[in-house]
């Protein structure tokens, strides 16, 4: 299953994206992704249909204009320099994406019937920046898109920064189901960057129930992507001395646009064990470079 689910470097690209994923390739009805690289001066056009979209810059800065105004995004240097501002695209927008000096961006999409909220710029210094467990269990995340971070109609975007040698996602959960205050159904995409040029790499679990089969251990490189249609997923793991980034694209049926995950209780008990242990000083990552 792991060549179903997991698509390394280079096997998702078409056209001007390095990484190709719509509801239709994964064989799903809402989540996707592109990743987008222009070259100084150039110019995309992306027509969004019926889905909403944030345009989200990995490296570099660049220009939205939609609907007769301009967004501008400053970007970042790296995923591991800061958090980025970003700009929403809602359904049945036309938007023109172009860079003076050149960078790498990403798309992440959520398919909706609904279109009630206008485009519009996403601060950088309001993103909120959490720090997620503790020793080695410690991770940065980015919350971008997500219930309270920012509207969207069903769309959930978040970044996790991991420091080399420690777990994240983790302890393994799911949101593969609707049971309402518990949790959501949601398809996830994980598109991966990694410290350390081509030697970094870390590695991705995703697993099933007897009812519904899912077996993913993979090894993960930059530009590599992981689909989960449903099952336990974590852990997400740094291989000691390179950084692990990857883009967490997320939405599902649900009109309550609800970020509700579960536990494996096989797992769960980990929690409980960060009360006694301190947050990995690595963290924040702040001004770091990694390209």
């Amino acid at each position: 299953m792991s060549s179903k689910y997991h698509q390394p470097k280079g096997t998702s690209a078409d056209g001007p994206y390095e990484v190709l994923v719509t509801p239709e390739s994964a064989g799903w009805g809402y989540s996707g992704l592109r990743i987008l690289t222009l070259r100084p001066g150039e110019a995309h056009a992306l027509s969004t249909r019926d889905s909403e979209f944030l345009v989200l810059p990995l490296t570099g800065s660049c220009t939205v204009t939609t609907d007769g105004k301009a967004i501008e995004l400053t970007g970042r240097t790296g995923v591991f320099a800061s958090a980025t501002d970003f700009a929403y695209l809602p359904r049945e927008s036309e938007a023109l994406i172009s860079s003076a000096h050149g960078g790498r961006f990403a798309l992440p999409s959520a398919r909706t019937e609904r279109s009630s909220l206008p485009a519009r710029y996403g601060r950088k210094e309001d993103v909120p920046v959490e720090l997620r467990g503790a020793g080695a269990c410690s991770r940065q995340v980015n919350n971008y898109c997500l219930p309270g971070t920012f509207d969207a109609e069903q769309l959930l975007v978040c970044e996790v920064l991991t420091p080399g040698g420690n777990w994240s996602s983790y302890p393994p959960h799911k949101h593969d189901q609707a049971r309402p205050g518990e949790e959501s159904e949601l398809e996830e995409i994980y598109y991966f960057e990694i410290s350390g040029g081509e030697n970094g790499f870390g590695y991705q679990r995703v697993y099933g129930t007897q009812d519904r089969p899912i077996d993913v251990l993979a090894e993960v490189r930059s530009g590599d992507t992981v689909l989960i249609p449903h099952g336990w997923h974590g852990p997400s793991i740094a291989a000691p001395g390179y950084d692990l980034y990857y883009l967490n694209v997320m939405a599902g049926p649900g009109q309550d646009r609800a970020w509700l995950i579960c536990d494996d209780p096989a797992h769960g008990w980990v929690r409980a064990t960060w009360d006694s242990q301190d947050v990995d000083d690595r963290l924040p990552f702040e001004g770091i470079d990694q390209r």
